[in-house]
């Protein structure tokens, strides 16, 4: 039995999560009592593996019950059983935000403001955080983009390659949170300060041969790529299925697009991963430095 657990922060996603995960034929339950979490492992058991793929909720909702998780945990590690921990996580302004448009109360604020209860869950959740195999991070994501998140995670069950996820963005807007490597090539040529590129992107060529053309490019794209080919078969032999490498330049529009696609074709040969490609901040003002 293939078992999911999905966990996280209220208002990061769970919900979208888990429908994804039932479209990809995953038996689902939410807000799971992670106490009968042992039971359940005997009922599929009993049923001779006719359901293959499980994911279970289990979250601050749970109140007392969710006390249990590492008691579950230890029991499905006891009992050598195959899982995951997907742990879903946003900024405190989006989820703040989340929470109001929606009119929902969190959990843990009864009687307080909606952001005490988010840094509160944060808290609680940190070392449950800290055991997951697979972290989402979003703030920056609509539902049909956290759906292809994990559909590219989850979505083809013989394939167990690690997923390496290159992820351009822009320092003004913040890090990544689930990034695993970050590397800032604020110190390439910038198309922005070029009239006639400005309000391209790195999709486009005129924008790819201006940054790509540069020496200093060219010999970091060599060394980086090095350094790459020796870190991924050790990701691999350490077991991550998932690595995020998120690659900033100031704005997310110009270099860090164009390097992300540059690297994520060159590593798109490895037999050891899949490449998969984001660009997070690529919409934001195109007026904006890049």
């Amino acid at each position: 039995m293939q078992l999911v657990i999905v966990t996280g922060l209220s208002g990061a996603g769970k919900t979208q999560a888990v429908r994804a995960l039932e479209d990809l034929g995953y038996f689902c339950v939410d807000n799971m009592p992670p106490n009968l979490i042992s039971r359940f492992a005997e009922l599929f058991r009993e049923n001779e593996g006719e359901i293959q793929k499980v994911a279970l909720v289990m979250d601050i909702r749970g109140g007392k019950f969710f006390e249990s998780v590492f008691e579950a945990l230890t029991f499905l590690d006891a009992h050598n059983h195959n899982y995951e921990i997907l742990f879903l996580e946003a900024s405190e302004e989006v989820l703040v935000k989340r929470f109001k448009e929606t009119r929902r109360r969190h959990p843990l604020s009864t009687q307080g403001r909606i952001l005490d209860g988010i840094i509160e869950e944060r808290k609680r959740l940190q070392d449950l955080r800290g055991r997951a195999s697979k972290v989402i991070d979003t703030s920056d994501l609509n539902v049909h983009q956290l759906k292809e998140q994990v559909v590219d995670l989850y979505g083809d069950s013989k394939d167990n390659r690690m997923v390496v996820t290159l992820m351009s963005f822009g320092f003004k807007y913040g890090i990544p949170l689930d990034a695993d490597l970050v590397m800032d090539v604020r110190f390439l040529p910038n198309p922005h300060y070029e009239p006639h590129l400005r309000n391209f992107t790195g999709h486009d060529q005129k924008v790819q041969e201006y940054v790509l053309e540069s020496p200093v490019t060219r010999i970091f794209l060599e060394k980086f790529e090095g350094m790459l080919a020796f870190l991924l078969p050790y990701y691999v032999q350490e077991g991550k299925s998932h690595l995020v490498i998120a690659i900033g330049c100031t704005g997310g529009r110009h270099r860090s697009v164009t390097l992300a696609n540059e690297i994520g074709g060159r590593l798109d040969c490895k037999e050891e991963c899949r490449i998969s490609v984001k660009h997070r901040d690529i919409m934001r003002n195109s007026g904006e430095q890049a």
